[in-house]
């Protein structure tokens, strides 16, 4: 049976975000729980392949991923059950960072180059930002490899790229580089999570417990990490890739801690946020009007955290 062994899939390479999981790998919390739990971080096939789409194919049995792989994961045409079971940070701390100083809000970004990775709704969200602040919408998309996006955006070669504020936006502060942020709630858009953890939901109706303690021992990790900074932080650059070494991870940590938890609560997943940010969705043509949201999400399994 493999009824204690978990895999999941990182969204990136290791980075504050995933410190709840990797601390409590270290620490035994998953091995005090009973359970065997690999973690995967995407540079092992150079991102050829999502965590979502991992999970699709069964080589994982949950993905870190933004909300709207779930979404992409619902709708497509042989849809697939994905489900967001628990989100990790309760604020978005992403935005549109922006090498060049004249880009002053995101419709001087019409003409100008956007490093994408290619996710489904992604670059219509970009163009949607732009015309919300009374651009075209006639940004150049462009798709280098996923994992050097980053350094296409400091080395000037795109004008701009999605980033996150508490890991790339400590690395830029970290080196004063300069960059201008525009944070998708300042330009119309109700944008919901990013990352959830996700999993079928076949695979979580028939591994409930399973789900509840892999969950559970995560959120001990992250309540470990706002306690014990220092000691989470000592964890967290054990993993730490080698083009990310110049990160203060200290700075990366305070950056994040204040959106771990909700009222003392972690992982929970607001119905009204995915109802604000899926409206969006349709309202603009993203997606089909007859899209339910209540399949996307569940609370299920963090309601005993």
């Amino acid at each position: 049976m493999r009824k204690n062994n978990v895999t999941l899939y990182l969204d990136w390479t290791p980075n504050v975000n995933h410190i709840g999981f990797l601390v409590a790998k270290e620490l035994r919390f998953y091995k005090d729980s009973e359970l065997r739990v690999k973690i995967v971080d995407p540079s092992i096939d150079n991102y050829k392949v999502t965590p979502a789409k991992k999970v699709e194919l069964g080589e994982s049995d949950f993905a870190l991923c933004p909300f709207e792989s779930v979404i992409s994961y619902r709708t497509k045409d042989k849809p697939f059950d994905l489900t967001a079971i628990a989100a990790i940070l309760q604020e978005d701390l992403s935005a549109i960072a922006v090498i060049d100083s004249k880009i002053i809000s995101p419709r001087y970004l019409d003409g100008k180059t956007y490093a994408s990775y290619g996710a489904r709704y992604e670059d219509l969200i970009v163009k949607q930002m732009i015309i919300n602040d009374g651009g075209k919408g006639t940004i150049d998309f462009n798709y280098p490899e996923k994992l050097g996006i980053w350094e296409t955006l400091i080395s000037k070669k795109h004008h701009s790229t999605w980033i996150f504020l508490n890991w790339e936006g400590i690395e830029a502060k970290n080196k004063n580089i300069p960059l201008n942020y525009f944070k998708m709630r300042d330009f119309k858009i109700p944008y919901s999570y990013s990352p959830v953890i996700a999993g079928s939901m076949k695979f979580c109706d028939k591994h409930q417990e399973l789900v509840k303690k892999f969950l559970l021992a995560t959120r001990k990790g992250f309540l470990f990490s706002i306690s014990n900074k220092d000691e989470a932080v000592d964890i967290l650059g054990k993993f730490i890739p080698d083009h990310d070494k110049e990160v203060n991870l200290k700075d990366a940590l305070e950056e994040t801690i204040k959106a771990f938890l909700e009222n003392n609560s972690w992982g929970k997943i607001r119905e009204s946020n995915i109802n604000k940010f899926v409206d969006w969705l349709k309202e603009n043509g993203i997606v089909e009007p007859n899209l339910n949201t209540k399949d996307l999400f569940t609370n299920r399994f963090t309601l005993s955290n």
